[in-house]
């Protein structure tokens, strides 16, 4: 990260009103103010242009406010995503955010990096289960947008426009936000594809008539879903009454068995919740020698792309994982290099190559002397002058983690 001094000091305000003073102040000197929660998504975007005081999250955390017959909790945006799963579940319900890390991931800063899991296809974003925020803006004004209400709209726009901006518009403090029930029954299927029957098992996924939550088609991330003997491998996660998902899964064996796949692996309830989550975990297993990318488009392109990519990485040294999400279209890429200085050599030019052979794509993880010889964000878009004059009206002077949104934002 780029500062101003020779680094930022770190402040953690206890609680929405020690924010909003601490960005009065910071407004005052002209200091610009970087927010972070658990600093698990930090890596997305970026890194900003100044930052002389990283806002920690941290002590701002807890259940403001949560009525289990109305399925609505107001949470504070420090508050980690497995200790909002462990209140939920007391009541049989959910939070399905599915972001990686879940024990330092906080609401706020999953909310804020504009995070969107495999299962979303099911549920929705985190911005779709969002009904209200408070947010801290540049001034120290302390502003409320939507309410506990679920059909409440008074500001709903505006808590959408907060998610995904990555603390360049305001600081998120609380989240008000609509649970779902938690299912009866969870079934996760690991299945090892060899390479001569992947493309007929991924297309029969397809066509099975009752959905999954998410399935993922993986190429090495060999630390998530591990079978020792697959580097490729699909997982499906199935979530419904017991009935539903024993039905899923004979059909899934079918169509698997069909295509040549000859094993699939099953694990229920928490083992399920827990293989799923160290998938989600390997997204942003960063180091200090690789870079991964997020693709988004259709999902009938999903393997196409994840299949391109995996040979980028050759010509320059590097070698290459994938994850295809074949309910979504998201695909994340991994590149790796055996030694970092490696792969500082070649940063550039292997990103102009994934930005000419896949469709957009942003970088999701990767080490900050690596991301900081390439752009983020890629092209910019059409509605940047949009975008450049709702950060002016928020943002006038231009302080809140300033450079890293796409554009320069």
């Amino acid at each position: 990260m780029t500062t101003t001094a020779s680094s930022p000091r770190v402040l953690a305000p206890a609680d929405a009103n020690e924010v909003a003073a601490t960005l009065r102040a910071c407004a005052n000197d002209g200091a610009a103010i970087v927010a972070q929660g658990g600093g698990t998504l930090q890596s997305i975007g970026n890194a900003p242009t100044r930052c002389d005081v990283m806002l920690s999250l941290e002590r701002v955390r807890g259940f403001a406010e949560y009525d289990p017959r109305d399925l609505t909790a107001g949470i504070f945006a420090g508050t980690p995503l497995a200790e909002v799963a462990r209140t939920l579940r007391e009541f049989g319900q959910q939070l399905p955010f599915d972001a990686p890390l879940a024990a330092r991931a906080t609401i706020g800063g999953t909310i804020a990096a504009g995070w969107a899991g495999p299962r979303r296809g099911r549920y929705g974003r985190p911005r779709d289960l969002l009904i209200g925020t408070t947010v801290a803006l540049a001034d120290g004004t302390l502003a409320h947008a939507g309410g506990m209400v679920v059909k409440n709209v008074t500001g709903y726009d505006m808590s959408k426009a907060y998610a995904g901006s990555l603390g360049t518009l305001a600081i998120i403090v609380r989240a008000n936000v609509k649970a779902v029930p938690r299912p009866a029954a969870l079934r996760l299927a690991v299945a090892p594809i060899p390479p001569d029957v992947s493309d007929r098992a991924i297309a029969g996924i397809g066509t099975l008539a009752i959905e999954p939550s998410a399935a993922l088609a993986i190429d090495g991330f060999t630390q998530a879903a591990p079978l020792a003997h697959a580097t490729r491998r699909l997982v499906v996660f199935f979530e419904g009454s017991e009935a539903l998902v024993e039905r899923a899964t004979r059909e899934l064996r079918s169509v698997l068995g069909a295509a040549g796949v000859a094993e699939t692996q099953l694990a229920d309830g928490d083992a399920a919740d827990r293989i799923f989550a160290g998938v989600i975990d390997a997204y942003v297993d960063a180091n200090d020698r690789s870079l991964t990318y997020r693709s988004t488009g259709l999902p009938s392109t999903a393997w196409a792309r994840a299949q391109a990519a995996t040979a980028l990485g050759a010509p320059f040294g590097l070698a290459g994982e994938t994850i295809a999400d074949l309910r979504t279209g998201d695909v994340i890429v991994r590149a790796s290099a055996r030694r970092a200085a490696r792969f500082a050599e070649v940063v550039a030019g292997y990103d102009a190559t994934v930005r000419r052979t896949i469709e957009r794509t942003t970088v999701l993880a990767g080490a900050p002397a690596l991301r900081a010889a390439i752009d983020a964000w890629g092209a910019v878009p059409s509605t940047i002058d949009a975008m450049r004059r709702l950060k002016t009206h928020f943002d006038p002077a231009n302080v809140l983690a300033p450079g890293r949104y796409v554009g320069g934002i």
